[in-house]
């Protein structure tokens, strides 16, 4: 574990490197919290960081002890000169190692899209690292068009002179989905995907994770065994009600494989919930509740 850590003024956390066996830095904030229950593991989509998860992690902080990882080549994690490497296996395995350099037997997975395959992957090759996991928008089926629509934007490495291009851009790229979104909404998203860079805004990820979206354009893994193994656990599925990756025909055949499994929809939104949401909020509350019951 590199003894690299850094209080970030005015935040409830620190940010922390640990490094892999294959020599990548990668990073992620630490939020404290009890050390008598497992740890939330929050695990991003794509392009995203973990800034996507400040919220839900100064929720359930204190209570919990919140991990934001990103993966490698996003944001302050390295970039991997590798760009094959970029796949849900190779995450699983940084995932595995972060949590054996700390020494944290199981963690609580939040897993949003990407995050959430890679949850699944866990759950076939460690399925003793999760204590229970929670899906946002994401299972063992996927539509076309929202694969489709994700292909459009991943990868090209576009400038932006201001906040506001760079948050039209993204509005864009998801749709305009929320509706109820203004401008200032979707700066603030803007300022969580991008970074600034020599006087310009840019997306903070390395444009090379799409190599293995050209490599293999469509999925050639069967995720329905994964998911089989993860559902062995407690487990929550939040799905967008709508949602261009997670059909809703997906998420009941997903209900019929795993009934035990708790479901939420949350209304008028698309990929992915942002988990701030009121429906969100209560269906994370209920279920992490239940796990100490």
């Amino acid at each position: 574990m590199s003894a690299d850590t850094g209080a970030h003024v005015g935040a409830r956390y620190e940010d922390r490197y640990f490094t892999v066996p294959d020599g990548l830095r990668l990073h992620y904030r630490d939020y404290p919290g009890s050390a008598d229950r497992p740890p939330l593991l929050c695990l991003p989509g794509l392009t995203r960081n973990s800034r996507d998860f400040a919220a839900l992690a100064e929720r359930y902080s204190p209570q919990f002890r919140v991990l934001a990882l990103e993966f490698r080549g996003r944001a302050d994690s390295d970039h991997d000169p590798q760009p094959m490497r970029y796949n849900p296996l190779t995450y699983a395995g940084d995932v595995i190692e972060l949590l054996g350099q700390l020494e944290i037997p199981q963690a609580i997975f939040i897993g949003t899209s990407l995050g959430g395959l890679v949850t699944m992957t866990v759950a076939a090759t460690a399925p003793q690292r999760i204590a229970a996991s929670i899906l946002n928008d994401i299972g063992p089926e996927l539509t076309n068009a929202g694969i489709d629509r994700i292909r459009s934007y991943v990868g090209k490495d576009v400038r932006f002179k201001s906040w506001e291009e760079a948050a039209d851009r993204i509005a864009n790229n998801v749709g305009r989905v929320p509706a109820s979104y203004g401008q200032a909404d979707w700066v603030r998203m803007a300022r969580r995907v991008c970074r600034e860079e020599d006087g310009e805004i840019r997306f903070d990820y390395d444009m090379a994770i799409v190599v293995p979206f050209e490599a293999a354009p469509a999925p050639t893994v069967d995720m329905w065994p994964l998911f089989a193994a993860l559902a062995q656990k407690p487990l929550l599925v939040v799905r967008g009600e709508l949602s261009d990756l997670l059909s809703a025909d997906a998420a009941a055949k997903m209900q019929a494989a795993a009934p035990q499994a708790q479901f939420a929809i949350v209304p008028r939104v698309g990929h992915a919930p942002e988990l701030d949401e009121p429906e969100a909020v209560a269906a994370i509350d209920a279920f992490l509740e239940g796990l100490s019951a």
